[in-house]
């Protein structure tokens, strides 16, 4: 099967390796990845900042870059939902867990890590693409792995984009919430399917120096013996 990178602006600046991954993950499972190297930022940010008027040409761009692909994926739930909700008809998009799920009807993706993990579930995830159980289901066949179930995982992390940044308070608040869950787990990795969401639980692990680290789940899935 064909399919085209969606990369998406936030892991392509910030969080490369997770790119590498997904098509590291990709190509095993026996797909051909493409990459169309015009694609830039799919317009979530303004749009989610109320800026339609500069997230159009953006969306219309994405629908122009990646018109007759087979399929979309992309490692971001976040983008992939603002992208389905707002083009309707345009290419197949899929987030990432989606796609080898429910395209490729695979669970089993043959990783191995050995390590104690913990899913943080996202937002956008749960309630805009409702992935349900999917990344637990992949997780629980990786090869030496203790998955750790994590306490109020349904609740927000307090990242949501620009909402960290205008209600900061609240955010950190929220922050600190999921903070104490994921410590209760004593996992060595907290997981999750948006990058986004994993920079802003990182930066508070790091600052507490708490030996927990953040990994995108495609990591995980890529991961070898």
């Amino acid at each position: 099967m064909r399919v085209a990178l969606f990369i998406t602006c936030f892991n392509d600046t910030l969080f490369p390796d997770t790119g590498r991954a997904t098509v590291t993950l990709l190509e095993r499972l026996g797909c051909t990845v493409e990459f169309p190297p015009e694609q830039t930022c799919c317009g979530q940010m303004h749009g989610n900042s109320g800026y339609e008027d500069a997230a159009r040409p953006l969306l219309e761009r994405f629908a122009r870059v990646f018109a007759g692909a087979e399929a979309v994926v992309s490692p971001s739930a976040s983008c992939v939902g603002f992208v389905r909700e707002r083009l309707g008809d345009g290419p197949p998009v899929y987030e990432l867990t989606e796609f080898l799920v429910d395209v490729l009807g695979v669970e089993d993706v043959e990783a191995s890590f050995p390590h104690r993990v913990t899913l943080h579930p996202t937002c956008h995830s749960v309630r805009a693409l409702h992935v349900g159980d999917r990344p637990q289901r992949l997780l629980r066949a990786v090869r030496g792995i203790d998955l750790v179930e994590l306490d109020e995982a349904l609740e927000c992390c307090g990242f949501g984009g620009t909402f960290a940044v205008k209600n900061a308070d609240v955010s950190m608040a929220m922050l600190g919430d999921k903070l104490r869950c994921v410590l209760d787990t004593r996992a060595e990795v907290c997981t999750a399917v948006d990058n986004s969401c994993l920079m802003h639980i990182g930066g508070a692990l790091r600052r507490q120096r708490a030996g927990v680290r953040t990994m995108h789940l495609a990591e995980i899935l890529a991961a070898r013996e």
